[in-house]
């Protein structure tokens, strides 16, 4: 009894000084709004009841062979019946179903608790809900939360999504060790023997796809059919208000990694999220159509983008008319990935007031990376980046590509597919447009190329202001269809050629 009484006094003194916390929340993160050259509303961390109860008290069991779906949705809706509180998952490995966050909820991973995903298809059902910006269907996320307020995922331990079992694999991007092994697991070909499939579903899918979302209404049995197609995000957010997601560590997803879809008031804190090199769409964090975000000192290492904003897409993205606006990302370092910071392509319901800062980007195929075609619409404006440090960047260290068709930009440099130097075309809802974009004190050590702007000529990329930027780089500076360009004191050092050539490019300054 006596050591009972004494863990009940340590827990309430650990919940007593997570609310303490955030009471403190308004004055932790005042530094990121130093300067700030937009109005945006300060973010403070969601308030969790002082109550707490272990997954083990229903029945949960950390051996990594029993499932414990049910002890999570348990612990869950207790919470939920008390109002509220903290989920602490203990020191094991806990092998587990979907989890859903409900309003007042902490899912606190204790240190060396690993939380990992069943692959089991059949635990995930599919649901309605939005991917790459359009209206569709996708199996449900691991851990998912839809209108809650006030929750959290914190502590120091890791949610494994176990990704492998769902995705595609390009051939190329694997060793051939790799690739036998992958070969011998199952699994079926693509017709030219360069795509790994793991079912004829999620072939058959493929082929009928806009991009990954599947082009026509399916009947269930359809849907049913290429289930594996429709793997899940790890973390899917929606419509929820004041989130933190603090200290954990996010891998291996089936799809996307962490996926916050409108959302207001959220903290990303000292996170590590990380998928395989390889995973196809394994983007690290995808902020979609939110407002008032702090993304701050954490680490990505993506098998896509790394940290990338969006706001829907075509139709669906103009018809939701969420733009993502309100964002501060500070000291944040990107590993692997197809940009380091990247804006688009799904950028429909427009991005505004945006300001990265202090963040490294190293071996990324792009740096800062900023990408659309047409058919979206939207408008990216007010965006100011300073202090960015890049290292063997793959491609450019600064793109502008209105003409992204869907690969990365190291696999468009591979096609060697000339821009297409078209006339322009009637300005309407589904033209894109990218201005007013401020980027100083960027310093970048290897590129392939050190920048590309590539406008559209009825819509050229304009109002880019870059101060104090020096690059080196195999090629320099290419600008097109561009106007209103202003350079100060931009160094560039390119192996071969001149250091900045322009096509069709109204008002350009470089001092």
């Amino acid at each position: 009894m006596k050591r009972n009484a004494l863990l009940r006094i340590l827990l309430g003194t650990v919940c007593a000084t997570l609310l303490l916390a955030c009471s403190k929340a308004p004055d932790e993160f005042a530094y990121l709004y130093k300067d700030l050259p937009f109005d945006m509303p300060k973010v403070s961390r969601p308030v969790i009841p002082d109550y707490s109860v272990d997954l083990t008290d229903f029945g949960g069991v950390g051996d990594g062979v029993t499932r414990n779906t049910e002890a999570f949705a348990k612990a869950m809706q207790h919470l939920s019946d008390k109002g509220g509180g903290h989920l602490n998952v203990p020191a094991g490995l806990w092998l587990t179903g979907p989890i859903g966050i409900l309003s007042g909820c902490d899912l606190h991973l204790t240190e060396n608790a690993v939380v990992i995903f069943d692959p089991d298809r059949d635990l995930y059902p599919i649901v309605s809900t939005v991917f790459e910006g359009l209206d569709t269907k996708r199996c449900e996320s691991p851990i998912h939360a839809d209108g809650a307020k006030n929750i959290s995922i914190t502590g120091s331990g890791v949610i494994d999504g176990n990704g492998d079992a769902w995705r595609m694999v390009k051939k190329s991007k694997m060793a051939e060790g790799e690739w036998n092994r992958l070969l011998a697991s199952g699994g079926v070909l693509s017709e030219d023997g360069r795509t790994w499939y793991p079912d004829d579903g999620f072939l058959k899918a493929s082929r009928m796809s806009n991009m990954n979302v599947p082009k026509s209404d399916l009947t269930d049995a359809e849907w049913n059919e290429i289930k594996s197609f429709l793997r899940p995000n790890l973390v899917q957010l929606r419509n929820c208000e004041n989130v933190l997601l603090e200290g954990v560590t996010f891998q291996n997803s089936p799809c996307w990694n962490v996926h916050p879809l409108m959302c207001k008031n959220l903290i990303v804190n000292r996170v590590n999220i990380r998928n395989p090199w390889y995973s196809q769409n394994g983007d690290a964090i995808d902020v979609d159509s939110c407002e008032n975000v702090l993304i701050i000192d954490s680490i990505f290492d993506a098998g896509d983008d790394g940290i990338c904003i969006k706001s829907g897409k075509d139709a669906d993205g103009r018809r939701r008319a969420r733009p993502c606006k309100n964002l501060i990302v500070d000291n944040c370092t990107v590993f692997h990935g197809h940009g380091g910071f990247t804006v688009g392509s799904e950028m429909s319901g427009g991005v505004e007031n945006i300001k990265v800062s202090n963040c490294r980007f190293l071996g990324t195929d792009v740096g800062l990376r900023f990408k659309s075609t047409r058919g979206r619409g939207g408008v990216v404006r007010n965006i100011h980046i300073d202090n960015i440090y890049m290292k063997d960047i793959l491609a450019e260290g600064v793109l502008f590509d209105l003409f992204y068709g869907g690969k990365s930009a190291v696999e468009a440099a591979a096609d060697g597919s000339p821009v297409v130097d078209e006339p322009a075309r009637p300005v309407d809802e589904t033209t894109p447009e990218f201005r007013d974009i401020y980027i100083r004190n960027v310093y970048c050590n290897g590129a392939a190329r050190a920048m590309f702007f590539n406008g559209l000529p009825e819509m050229p990329v304009s109002n880019i202001n870059i101060t104090d930027c020096t690059m080196t780089a195999q090629t320099g500076i290419d600008l097109r269809n561009s106007q209103d360009i202003s350079f100060k004191n931009v160094k560039c050092f390119p192996k071969t050629g001149a250091p900045v050539n322009t096509y069709k490019v109204k008002n350009f300054t470089n001092e």
